[in-house]
């Protein structure tokens, strides 16, 4: 009898001792995809300052080359939370995915010119009205800067549909101003930088100046079942990136951060030290996204009703 009491005891402390990785693992690997942009600046530091495993989170990042192929990564449970600009998201979601929104990521300011339209060398571009019959390279249609671009030319008075726009990721633009493939790019730094600085293109407009403050850049949305099942991940995560946007406002932090964003989209030091950083918005809002969706119904591109309220994770 005394054996197998102590046999069971055993059994039980096993059993016991086995539960408790378990428990302190419930939370499942995420996946992230991001893009080479640096308003992923907040998700770079969590994973820096240890604030994913501060929680519990295992999170590998994996760079995306095309932002508007996050949503159907998302979808397939490829990627389990990723980093769609606000446009891709919503335009996602009204194709038919059940896609939430688990936190957001750059917003925008009339105090950053790191994006524009950069024209190839002897082009003739110098403003919105020149564009017309052109080619011009976007890194995603339907993304941030191939519709933040539409809108300036609408209010600059230029019909964009006259305008050719084609697909292209930021590290294609460089080679397409050089080899004639395209007239002109909407890019980004650290690539728009590199375009001016070897010559081969430059910089028409800082068109995003035109742009109301504090609006997401990047948004960062996951399926609305993977959140139903993981609410506490979802939660952890969003947590994460809070903490992530107060370590980046500090300036004494500015080199820890500037290095975290050199390391997941591969900046020397010399073009780190350059960079604009998009102010970080960790918390999405209904005002936020319903900015979008107005400046998306205006270029025709939704085509059901868009209620914002449903599409934030709580």
């Amino acid at each position: 009898m005394m054996k197998r009491r102590t046999l069971l005891s055993v059994l039980a402390a096993a059993s016991a001792a086995t539960a408790l990785p378990s428990r302190a693992q419930s939370n499942p690997k995420i996946v992230f995809g991001y893009t080479a942009v640096s308003d992923f600046a907040s998700v770079f530091v969590a994973a820096e300052e240890g604030y994913f495993r501060k929680r519990n989170l295992e999170v590998e990042l994996k760079f995306i080359p095309l932002n508007s192929t996050i949503p159907a990564a998302l979808q397939s449970d490829s990627l389990q939370i990723g980093g769609p600009t606000p446009s891709v998201f919503l335009q996602a979601v009204d194709g038919g995915l059940d896609l939430v929104l688990v936190a957001g990521g750059g917003l925008t300011s009339k105090t950053i010119t790191g994006f524009g339209l950069v024209a190839r060398a002897g082009s003739g571009i110098k403003g919105p009205q020149d564009c017309v019959g052109k080619k011009i390279g976007v890194p995603g249609l339907g993304a941030f800067l191939h519709v933040t671009f539409r809108a300036w030319l609408k209010d600059s008075g230029v019909d964009y549909r006259k305008v050719n726009f084609i697909e292209a990721s930021f590290p294609q633009h460089a080679d397409l101003l050089r080899g004639g493939s395209v007239d002109a790019v909407v890019s980004a730094d650290p690539f728009m930088s590199r375009i001016t600085e070897s010559g081969a293109g430059y910089v028409a407009s800082y068109y995003s100046t035109f742009l109301p403050e504090n609006n997401q850049t990047i948004v960062h949305a996951a399926r609305r079942e993977w959140v139903a099942k993981n609410p506490a991940a979802a939660r952890a995560f969003r947590e994460s990136l809070v903490e992530a946007a107060a370590f980046m406002q500090q300036p004494k932090n500015d080199a820890k951060v500037r290095a975290a964003i050199g390391k997941y989209i591969k900046l020397p030091p010399e073009v780190l030290a350059k960079i604009q950083i998009s102010p970080p918005g960790a918390m999405v809002n209904e005002k936020q996204l319903g900015y979008w969706v107005g400046l998306m119904k205006d270029q025709d591109m939704l085509k059901t009703p868009i209620d914002v309220a449903k599409l934030i994770a709580k």
